[in-house]
């Protein structure tokens, strides 16, 4: 019989109306950790060399630092700090990763603790310009350069800069020290290559300038070799004995070198005014390819992880990206090279990277000796001393 006027009319029951609680989710693993979104722009990144963290620095100077996860959901912002007036250019960890170094546009240098991000040892008026980068060389000592070339070595057990210069006449824009803490190089805007003694406390010699902005350096080939990146998009080669003048040049198919970290021996990670981040085979000197990019939007750093699988790269868009390079470790590029047609689309090296399918490193197993579309003019192959 019907029910009665007064009784509820039952409804179908949908999925929702289960009393029942929901199964809980397995959580997600990526290949590499989810973009991390900033307010404004993080000019300065820096991985921890044993632990999964992410310290970065943006243009109205706020420092964060961020533990970084594969799982999905699991970035955490650990802490900030607003302690710089102005841009913070540049963040780097202590060799020993419990302090974290910052510079910035207000010309102060700032030392904080990594595990609470609180401020140890500030330096307000460090420089007599804008500081432009820093670089820890051992456990007391680390150096500093600013907009105006000059270049200073601190020592924190003085408090005080032990070695101060200015040879060069543009922005120091990256430095690198070999690994007995020695030799400092600076790359300037002048286009030239600087060489320092930190153990004499003395500049020793400046390089011919090249052409454009030298924007960064690194060592490469056990140290017997010094790639500089410029703002014309070419990579100088020089060799450790002969900083004066540059052994050989490798014009990319790229806008500009703004920043560039080596991934092995021979293979270093370069970003771009493009937005491009290729990674690039050093003697013989070829494009492998594209790691992924920032698209329309200019690389401003890039940051290697612990055992150098994992690279992470900041932009104009406000994010932090990570890409997964565990692949170049292996990668062997030969001397031999298959003709293959110029001005080619980059070959994808990883699934986030535009035009990459579905067995994306198929082509680096099964021709590892052919180079990707996109190389210069002038590479030659030759691992000259």
């Amino acid at each position: 019989m019907p029910p009665s006027p007064t009784a509820p009319v039952p409804r179908p029951r949908c999925p929702q109306d289960s009393s029942e609680e929901p199964a809980a989710r397995e959580p997600r693993l990526r290949e590499t950790p989810e973009d991390i979104c900033f307010e404004a722009t993080a000019n300065a990144i820096a991985l921890h060399s044993e632990r999964p963290l992410l310290a970065a620095g943006d243009v109205d100077g706020d420092v964060y630092l961020y533990s970084y996860s594969c799982t999905e959901g699991e970035n955490r912002q650990l802490w900030s700090s607003g302690h710089h007036l102005k841009s913070c250019r540049d963040v780097a960890f202590s060799q020993d990763g419990q302090k974290l170094f910052t510079v910035s546009k207000d010309k102060s240098i700032h030392i904080l603790t990594v595990e609470e991000g609180r401020l140890e040892t500030r330096f307000p008026k460090a420089h007599g310009s804008a500081l432009n980068c820093v670089l820890p060389i051992d456990h007391h000592v680390f150096a500093t350069g600013d907009d105006g070339g000059a270049v200073k070595v601190w020592d924190l057990r003085r408090g005080d800069a032990i070695l101060e210069a200015r040879q060069q006449e543009e922005y120091i824009s990256a430095m690198t020290v070999d690994g007995n803490g020695k030799i400092l190089l600076t790359a300037s805007g002048d286009g030239t290559l600087g060489v320092y003694n930190v153990k004499r406390r003395r500049f020793d010699l400046l390089s011919e300038p090249q052409n454009g902005d030298l924007t960064s350096v690194v060592l490469l080939k056990r140290g017997r070799k010094v790639a500089c990146g410029s703002s014309e998009g070419t990579i100088y080669l020089f060799n450790w004995d002969g900083f004066g003048a540059a052994s050989d040049r490798f014009a990319l198919r790229a806008e500009s070198i703004d920043c560039m970290v080596p991934i092995t021996d021979s293979i270093v990670c370069v970003g771009s005014l493009d937005g491009v981040i290729r990674a690039v085979n050093v003697l013989p000197n070829r494009v492998v390819g594209s790691v992924g990019q920032h698209l329309g939007e200019p690389i401003e750093q890039l940051a290697v992880g612990p055992g150098g699988t994992l690279l992470a790269s900041s932009a104009h868009d406000q994010k932090v990206k990570f890409w997964d390079v565990s692949a170049l470790r292996s990668l062997v590029v030969d001397d031999y090279r298959r003709k293959k047609k110029r001005g080619g689309p980059l070959r994808a090296l990883s699934s986030k990277a535009v035009g990459s399918g579905e067995d994306f490193f198929a082509d680096l197993r099964d021709e590892p000796e052919e180079a990707a579309a996109g190389g210069g003019d002038n590479d030659s192959d030759s691992d000259s001393d």
